[in-house]
């Protein structure tokens, strides 16, 4: 039997791990052609090679999102490979912790860089494409940061929040041309992503909470990426808040 998005060609950044790496397997799982995107090629390549091996079909690309040509690139090698673009994951982010008043600015910068500006450049590389073919979903990975405050976590909350937004203005820019927009907003998810902290009480206070409860693992979040996408044309699932059963906020 076919897979639901037979055909489609998608576009995962961050994939050489965690969310990034379980969404690129899920979808090729539904038929899907993925190009996966990631800056560490051992590991996009070793993902590549699992799709495959499992009879999906992968193109790596090695790509910085943070350089602008460079998501105009991923892009534009994925429509010249396959002919199309038809779903967007915009997953690629880091998350450093720490209070504001002493904050190492250059991980602020970072974490700017990579989850909101990263996100703008392969939204905007792709948008075109989409509007052409008439058809097309852009899929971005927030956090339930983008909608809850915690002290200690305020640049990060700044650029999910900053997320979300953008991800409801562009919603009512495209959707006259069938084009559909997700956020998806996980909360504790066990993924490398709690290694990028480097302020020790931010970490120490982030390890206490993954051991007060049973985090979300990837596959998890996978999952909910498929159901918004594999669903009907005319439906448009527009977020998806997904904690933890223990997750208090």
């Amino acid at each position: 039997m076919a897979g639901k998005l037979e055909g489609k060609v998608v576009i995962v950044t961050g994939a050489s791990a965690g969310i990034g790496e379980a969404t690129a397997i899920a979808l090729a799982q539904e038929g899907a052609t993925v190009a996966i995107a990631a800056r560490r090629a051992e590991r996009l390549n070793a993902v590549a090679e699992r799709i495959e091996a499992s009879g999906g079909k992968a193109l790596p690309i090695v790509a910085d999102i943070t350089d602008e040509t460079q998501a105009n690139n991923l892009v534009q090698k994925t429509k010249a490979e396959f002919g199309r673009v038809d779903i967007l994951v915009n997953n690629a982010g880091v998350a450093y912790l720490g209070e504001i008043d002493g904050g190492n600015t250059s991980e602020w910068r970072r974490m700017i860089d990579i989850n909101v500006l990263g996100l703008l450049y392969t939204t905007h590389a792709v948008l075109p494409i989409l509007k052409e073919q008439g058809v097309g979903h852009i899929v971005n990975i927030s956090s339930v940061a983008g909608r809850t405050v915690r002290a200690g976590v305020g640049v990060y909350n700044l650029t999910k929040w900053g997320v979300n937004a953008f991800s409801e203005a562009l919603r009512q820019e495209v959707y006259k041309h069938n084009i559909r927009v997700t956020i998806i907003e996980p909360g504790l998810v066990d993924t490398e992503i709690n290694n990028h902290i480097t302020d020790p009480v931010a970490r120490q206070t982030s390890e206490e909470r993954r051991k007060s409860l049973t985090p979300l693992q990837s596959e998890d979040i996978a999952a909910a990426i498929v159901y918004a996408v594999t669903q009907p044309q005319h439906v448009n699932v527009n977020e998806i808040l997904i904690r933890p059963t223990g997750q208090d906020r």
